[in-house]
């Protein structure tokens, strides 16, 4: 292609060479033609524009940063693998002098019925540089003027907290730890600012104590409740984007209950008035079966004082605009995450945006006067600026690692993953810390590979595999006649087994992504004679959810096991062994739900999952494995949140490229969005 496409034919031409391509999808290209039908005279330039916009949207991106895309065109596309080839680049190029051309123009078309920047009910808006289509760039003008009128309303909290309690109590929930050595108290801090605002951020990696904060949050917000309206308790909730990830957080703050200091302890009222059980947001808002709407919105609104998110990475832009929306004024609204962690699956990054000033603090002096009196604690100056923004005075982040210390190899390969600091990565593979391994494997035939996956289950105290759950399903399974109490504990052990040992790859798709692991595994274990694959739903077959099913109770994320399972013969009435899939239910009770395969729409085999989807989620042992050749999904968000899922251990597999971290870390996730663009 010598010159750029100048008519319609021509750039729906293009279009649909690339969707062949599998570079854009049928949506992008369908969009196009919607809207062309509905306009026939439909610009060229904002017919390619359009397309564009729908593929940012598939990739995470808000909208499209048309001076990204000008000044580096392939990069902000992201090419996938395969399409790098130097003509797919020099038509992206000639496409880039097109949208210069417009750019001239001023962005805008005479098409007032297709673009404007905000005045009229557009499709497309253009805000500065940014195109969107017109419900996201809705979604963040909502979530913007609801977090700025929850920051304003903040100011009423602080002048109705009672200042010698309120003293107190944080002073009762985090008494000093009695030790020459001391350092900020950044789980006091932040539970002090969450306490006098009704929007509040508690940021920080795993083993920071983010769960920890927030139960003695919860704890003070209901002893000063106590004191104000002794016959009126808060109304709180706890919420998770995934079943995963809720199931994790109700564990962490059960755990976390029962180490609250003796006086919240030997008060009934106050303890039980902790909530421990924790749902997913769909389940909380109520989501409605084929529909984006959900039943709790403005109108009716959430019966709720308090509302704890957990894993706020994950949620993406629609579902927060739908969370602020459903929040009554009156109550708070508190997001636990991890910043670096990679962003949600669907559009958006609102933790990362809302964080991205977070390391440096900007905190203003009178916030930092405030904590220092109602704590005790000093903000280091250097975190201090006369011109942080209000959004920075509400958002703290967790600074002191517990879990992960000196002699953890896990903590330490994550702090220098997420400086991007090569040299020390490099080093850390010599210390030989006990937690982490490397192996460098030429091939997937390797025979080392076998030995990680399947894991030592024989052996205590060395890292999980594959084996050990399974092992359990032979060795503890119920009689054919026993109670369901029986087959419910003996699934609950399985699943708990499971949960130990997963494997993670960076890719989807491919011989290294998940859909090659998956009949790798399957081939591995058959040949172990761990299971016996003769019809898809054998024994021992754990299934991901990959879509919300209402009906059945299942959420996207929610892993089951295929067990055996006592049946009726339909002829004599006989029990004979069936196959159900057991899932963990959601609800916090701790239950199993035992579903007939049939029933599942919607689910894929996971002895493999990718890093994206692991969010919320962490193992015993974590196994990563990295393809050999760099991908555009290769990032330091992605290597990070696959080396914080473990727990105990971590084993990096890299196949035939030993520098394919040193080479993901130097490179980051920029989605593109206008969120709180203006108040950087």
């Amino acid at each position: 292609m010598s010159t750029p496409a100048t008519n319609p034919q021509e750039i729906l031409a293009l279009l649909e060479s690339w969707v062949t391509r599998g570079w854009l999808r049928e949506l992008d290209l369908a969009l196009v033609r919607f809207l062309k039908t509905e306009v026939p005279a439909m610009d060229p330039v904002l017919m390619l524009a359009t397309a564009l916009v729908s593929h940012q949207l598939g990739r995470g991106h808000v909208c499209l940063d048309l001076d990204n895309l000008l000044s580096d065109p392939c990069t902000a596309l992201s090419l996938p693998s395969g399409q790098n080839e130097p003509s797919a680049r020099k038509e992206i190029q000639h496409i880039s002098v097109l949208l210069a051309d417009w750019k001239a123009s001023g962005w805008l078309t005479q098409q007032t019925e297709l673009i404007s920047k905000d005045e009229r009910n557009t499709p497309l808006v253009l805000a500065g540089p940014r195109l969107y289509l017109r419900r996201y760039w809705r979604y963040e003008r909502q979530v913007e003027a609801a977090i700025y009128q929850r920051l304003t309303s903040s100011q009423q909290i602080v002048s109705q907290l009672p200042e010698i309690e309120f003293k107190d109590k944080l002073n009762a929930l985090f008494p000093p730890s009695g030790t020459t050595y001391t350092q900020t108290d950044w789980q006091k801090i932040a539970c002090a600012l969450a306490a006098r605002s009704a929007f509040s951020i508690i940021t920080g990696g795993p083993g920071t104590g983010k769960t920890t904060t927030v139960v003695r949050l919860l704890a003070l917000l209901q002893s000063i409740a106590l004191i104000q309206h002794p016959e009126c308790l808060l109304k709180i909730c706890l919420a998770a984007p995934t079943g995963k990830a809720a199931a994790r957080l109700k564990e962490s703050i059960t755990g976390a209950i029962d180490k609250l200091p003796a006086f919240i302890q030997d008060d009934t009222t106050l303890k039980t008035s902790i909530p421990s059980n924790v749902t997913t947001l769909h389940r909380l808002l109520g989501s409605r079966p084929d529909s984006r709407l959900f039943r709790h919105d403005a109108r009716h609104p959430l019966p709720l004082d308090v509302l704890v998110i957990d894993e706020g990475s994950m949620i993406d832009l629609e579902m927060m605009a739908a969370v602020l929306l459903a929040l009554p004024p009156h109550a708070r609204l508190v997001i636990l995450g991890d910043k670096d962690q990679l962003a949600s699956v669907e559009a958006g990054s609102v933790l990362g945006a809302l964080c991205h000033r977070a390391q440096q603090g900007h905190f203003q002096p009178e916030t930092a006067q405030w904590v220092e009196t109602a704590t005790g604690e000093k903000i280091d100056p250097v975190l201090l600026d006369t011109n942080g923004l209000p959004l920075d005075q509400h958002i703290v982040m967790l600074r002191t690692n517990w879990r992960f210390d000196a002699a953890s190899g896990i903590g330490q390969l994550a702090r220098a993953v997420n400086t991007a600091d090569s040299e020390t990565i490099r080093t850390i593979w010599m210390q030989g810390y006990d937690d982490l391994f490397r192996h460098n494997l030429p091939d997937l035939e390797d025979s080392r590979l076998a030995t990680i996956l399947l894991g030592q289950s024989g052996e205590k105290d060395t890292p999980q595999g594959i084996a050990g759950y399974l092992g359990i399903i032979k060795a503890e399974r119920p009689p054919l006649d026993a109670e369901k109490v029986a087959f419910d504990a003996w699934a609950h052990q399985v699943l708990q087994s499971h949960g130990r040992f997963q494997l993670l790859c960076a890719l989807r798709n491919g011989p290294f992504g998940v859909s090659g692991m998956n009949q790798h595994i399957e081939a591995l274990l058959a040949r172990h004679q761990l299971i016996k694959p003769g019809s898809i739903w054998y024994e021992g077959r754990p299934v991901l959810v990959t879509r919300n099913d209402y009906a059945l109770g299942l959420m996207n994320g929610d892993i089951g096991i295929a067990l055996s399972y006592p049946t009726p013969n339909r002829t004599t009435g006989k029990l004979e062994w069936g196959i159900r899939v057991a899932f963990a239910r959601g609800n916090g009770s701790g239950g199993i739900h035992w579903v007939l395969p049939s029933r599942l729409l919607s689910i894929e085999t996971v002895f493999a999952l990718t890093v994206h989807k692991s969010q919320g989620s962490e193992f015993e042992h974590c196994a990563l494995l990295l393809p050999p050749e760099l991908n555009p999904v290769l990032t330091r968000e992605l290597i990070y949140t696959g080396i914080t899922r473990g727990k105990r251990w971590l084993s990096i597999i890299c196949t035939g490229n030993s520098n394919i971290i040193d080479q993901a870390v130097s490179r980051t996730v920029q989605r593109s969005g206008g969120l709180f663009a203006g108040s950087s």
